[in-house]
Parts: structure tokens; sequence; C-alpha cells
């Protein structure tokens, strides 16, 4: 197997535990207090890591460049961005045509790799991207004929779509910024991406709430006791994330990553005794159908 496609399984699962981590401080913060969790108190962490991962490589100084710079940026508010359109989607009443909108993300990121970095997939690999989406639309829960009636040219329908558009828009800034570093393995290249691109949402997200939420950059300093470890799972999926950015096309990384599905499913069944139905399992094998495709092709 290749080393990309474990680095992603692994940068899945940490997610899966951060998501965790983050509904246990929904009660204590504010939806954007949550978020902001992970980037003040990953920022510092994913800053030591680069440190360490440098200085024990012995490689010289990496090099940032003017690309590096613009497309870690680009990256840092998309997924900003499409994180707030997200959270705003549960705020609508047919909210469920926004959501399966919004998973057309990894078909969006095949679009702009091939636009923006020049890097196509083949048609087998097409193939096994559409069985993941298959899979996750399973997942998910399609909506029902009526709300798709009601709902395709929807308000719902329309942030779902930017959603997707702007989360694929951050995966090919994180995998733009990488490859635009003079110097250093993907290790490296993945790592100091994360920490350049981690303070700067730390340093943007605090600006943001001291204006619109005061009060509540303090309230996530004070929640520590479990916003660390947020900080922590975070730092390390982000790390799986952009490490197999770094070496493989950002499309196929995605379409990978849909696994993190299955870890939900499987912590709802082991940490919250919920049923699988057969719908969930015909979505889990979709899923495990095309990862096995990208695996074989």
């Amino acid at each position: 197997m290749e080393l990309w496609i474990l680095i992603t399984i692994a940068a899945a699962f940490f997610q899966n535990i951060r998501f965790m981590l983050q509904k246990m401080l929904k009660g204590q913060l504010s939806t954007l207090g949550v978020t902001f969790s992970r980037f003040v108190f990953g920022a510092p962490l994913a800053l030591l890591t680069f440190l360490g991962v440098w200085g024990l490589s012995g490689q010289v100084w990496p090099g940032m460049t003017p690309a590096f710079v613009l497309y870690a940026i680009w990256g840092g508010i998309a997924q900003i961005v499409a994180t707030a359109l997200l959270v705003q989607l549960f705020s609508y009443r047919n909210f469920a045509v926004g959501v399966t909108f919004s998973k057309t993300e990894t078909m969006m990121t095949v679009l702009l790799s091939a636009l923006v970095l020049g890097e196509w997939v083949s048609g087998f690999a097409m193939l096994a991207i559409l069985v993941t989406l298959a899979g996750v639309l399973v997942l998910s829960g399609l909506p029902s004929a009526q709300n798709w009636r009601s709902g395709i040219f929807s308000t719902p329908a329309l942030v779902g779509l930017a959603s997707g558009a702007i989360f694929s828009m951050a995966s090919i800034g994180y995998r733009g910024a990488a490859l635009a570093l003079e110097e250093g393995d993907f290790l490296i290249r993945a790592s100091l991406t994360l920490a350049f691109v981690t303070a700067f949402q730390a340093g943007v997200m605090a600006i943001w709430l001291r204006w619109r939420e005061p009060g509540e950059v303090m309230r996530t300093l004070a929640s520590w006791r479990v916003s660390r470890w947020v900080g922590l799972t975070s730092m390390l999926g982000s790390l799986g994330w952009f490490a197999a950015f770094t070496l493989m096309n950002a499309a196929l990384v995605k379409a990978v990553g849909q696994i993190e599905l299955v870890f939900t499913l499987a912590a709802s069944v082991l940490f919250f005794r919920e049923k699988i139905s057969k719908a969930e399992l015909a979505g889990i094998a979709l899923v495990m159908a095309g990862i096995v495709m990208i695996l074989l092709g």
C-alpha cells in the first residue's frame, strides 16, 4: 500500500477524534469558538513539529516563495469560509439538500486540480472517485424526492455547492503551497505549510472573535483542558492531510479521505451503541470499494 494512502487514512482517523472532542466543547463555546480552539492550540504544536522535523532531518531551510505564501493564505481563508458555510446550512429547514450538495467537494477538487495545478486523474481513478462519492451520499442520507424537488435550486443547495467548492479550493491551496517551497522532502514541506497556515488562521480568527464575539477568545483559552487535545488531534490530522497533498493529487487524497465517515459510523456504534442500517452498510461498502479501486489503480 502506498505511503500517501496510509497517511490519508491516519489523517481521517485523527480528524474523526477531533470532531468528537469538539462536540464536548459545543456547550461551553460558540461555534466559532469551537473552531478557533483547533487553531489556537494547534498552531504552537504545528510550529514545534516543523522545527523538530527540520532540526532532526539536517536539511536546508525550505525557502518560502511568494507563491507559497499566496497559496497558503488562499487555502487558510478558503477553509475558514467553507466551514462557516457548512455551519450555516444547519440554520435552514431543508439543510439535507445543502449538505448533500456539499459532498461534491471531491469532484470539484478534480476540476480545480486540473485548472489550477494542471493535474488530471485517469479514467479509472475518476470511476473510483465516483464510487466513493456514491458511498458518501448513501452514508449521509439522501434527501427525499420531495426535498429534492423543492430544494435543488434553493438557498441551501447553493450554499452547499459553495461550501464544497471552497473546501476544494482549500485543498488545492495547501497542495500548491507545499509544492511551491524551494527545498525539502514531503514531511518538511507539509509541516512548514501546516505551521504557517495554522498560525495565520489562529490570528485571523482571534481578530474576528474580538470584533464579533467579545470574550470568546478568553473563554476558548480557559477551556484548555479539552481544547489542548482538540489542538493535538487537529495538528496530527492536518499534518496527515498536508503530507498526503504533498505526495499525491488532492482529488485522490480527498477520495480516500472519505473513509472518515466510516470511522464516524464506527464511533457511533462503539461509543453510543447505535445500530447500523442496511443503507449505511451499503454506503460503507461503496466507500471501501472506491478506496480499493484507487489502491489497485
